[in-house]
């Protein structure tokens, strides 16, 4: 007996109301996942890990790897089906809605608008040791191909590293009278980064400063909801670079000088 492979089981319909994750076909809802238990790699650490796995919403789980880290710690590497739909019609983002320019046309922008060299002040603050994500916006190189702000011919950037104190930061932005403030966060364990970018702008409200600059974030988990939440101007994420923050900024500067 042949069997059809074109029999309902194999659903070919999208529908946005009703989104699952994609695996091998439309609407299976194959996913994979791992995590860590601290608990021996045996059949009853197997077991316990199918049992979580169900309980976080996942059908017919398939244990395809169990690595022994040590003696009483193992990871699972975990294969699934998700139960759950999302409407994704219904879904709502706040997003940087400013056109991205290139290079040549921010130039251009600045020479028209702005009249003037734009200041442009950053670093990666507090406990904070990763440059990659400030030196790719800032330096001359920039990164994959999109050139960083120091090339820009009438931007004038400080770039001050990693580890900077907030209180540093701004007083290098006041010392060198900064138009835009950017601060990268890549640490973001227990949420340290929050408390940080917190405490950046307690410090500018306290001194009366917040109106003063135009104040952006940047990191892997931060989103512009995120940052307007709180009580900065942008937030930027993962893959987006120069042109993406001076676009935005340069238009809020040209809205601050037609608003003064």
């Amino acid at each position: 007996m042949s069997y059809d492979l074109n029999k309902k089981q194999y659903d070919k319909e999208l529908d946005l109301k009703k989104v699952k994750p994609y695996g091998d076909t439309m609407n299976d809802g194959k996913v994979q996942l791992s995590f860590t238990l601290p608990i021996q790699n045996d059949e009853k650490g197997q077991e316990a890990a199918r049992q979580l796995a169900r309980k976080m919403g996942l059908s017919d789980p398939l244990i395809a790897e169990a690595i022994s880290i040590e003696d009483t710690y193992t990871m699972y590497i975990i294969y699934g089906s998700v139960n759950h739909v999302i409407d994704y019609t219904s879904i709502h983002v706040k997003t940087v809605d400013t056109p991205v320019m290139n290079r040549d046309e921010i130039e251009q922008y600045i020479d028209d608008y702005i009249g003037r060299e734009i200041v442009v002040v950053g670093a990666s603050t507090g406990t904070d040791a990763h440059t990659v994500g400030i030196d790719a916006i800032m330096n001359m190189k920039g990164f994959g191909g999109h050139y960083g702000l120091e090339r820009y011919r009438n931007i004038l950037t400080y770039n001050l590293g990693s580890q900077i104190s907030n209180e540093e930061l701004i007083r290098k932005a006041l010392d060198v009278n900064a138009d835009v403030i950017l601060i990268s966060q890549t640490v973001t364990q227990k949420d340290v980064h929050i408390h940080n970018l917190v405490h950046f702008i307690e410090l500018l409200e306290a001194e009366h400063l917040r109106e003063r600059f135009i104040v952006i974030i940047g990191g892997p988990r931060i989103s512009h909801e995120l940052a307007k939440e709180l009580g900065f101007d942008a937030g930027f994420g993962p893959k987006k670079f120069a042109e993406d923050v001076a676009s935005f900024f340069v238009e809020e500067l040209r809205q601050k000088k037609e608003s003064a």
